[in-house]
């Protein structure tokens, strides 16, 4: 087993049950919705917290194919193991607070997105701070970080992430969404 296997398989069981979590919000909230209109009458699904839960999977993922990207520059150590386990922790409370646990407590979605959306935000900056911090120490990646392209697609992802944490307007909110989406499905796709 290399190195990157090793500390890989602690951060895939973690960030899969961040994807997880996430798949399980939005089946619980579809379920309530789905499931009949004495429970669930007056719920409304919004767009606010689907489109979050989009973004935090295209930025899960886009964490995860990092990972496979360095896994040459992986070395286990004390250090690695901690940093894994609280990278990989906070993507795992990040996406447990996209969709709430009991929707019945919840009539309107949006309205819990504006309840989280500070601390999520703030939970993914964060995690974009810490992988910036591991290229930036590794030699063989600064100079691939310092591209007018990796710091311009960066910069914008900062941006609209503390853009997305502040902005209370429902509309507002959505435009930043999906422009925060259409930024992953631009990159995927080229």
């Amino acid at each position: 087993m290399s190195q990157f296997e090793f500390l890989f398989s602690l951060f895939t069981i973690v960030m899969g049950l961040s994807l997880v979590e996430l798949l399980a919000g939005l089946g619980r909230a579809l379920e309530f919705r789905l499931g009949g209109a004495a429970r669930s009458e007056g719920f409304s699904f919004g767009w606010l917290t689907p489109l979050l839960a989009i973004f935090v999977i295209l930025d899960l993922l886009s964490f995860w194919m990092f990972a496979w990207t360095v896994r040459e520059l992986v070395v286990v150590s004390a250090l690695s193991v901690v940093a894994i386990v609280a990278f990989s922790g906070a993507y795992y409370l990040a996406a447990r607070l996209v969709f709430p646990s009991d929707p019945e407590r919840f009539q309107d979605l949006d309205v819990h997105y504006h309840r989280v959306q500070r601390v999520v935000f703030v939970m993914l900056i964060a995690m974009l701070a810490m992988q910036w911090a591991f290229v930036l120490m590794q030699s063989q990646l600064r100079a691939m970080a310092a591209s007018p392209v990796s710091l311009a697609m960066t910069l914008v992802l900062l941006a609209l992430m503390i853009a997305a944490a502040l902005v209370r307007n429902r509309n507002a909110s959505i435009a930043i969404l999906v422009a925060l989406i259409a930024r992953y499905l631009a990159i995927y796709v080229t």
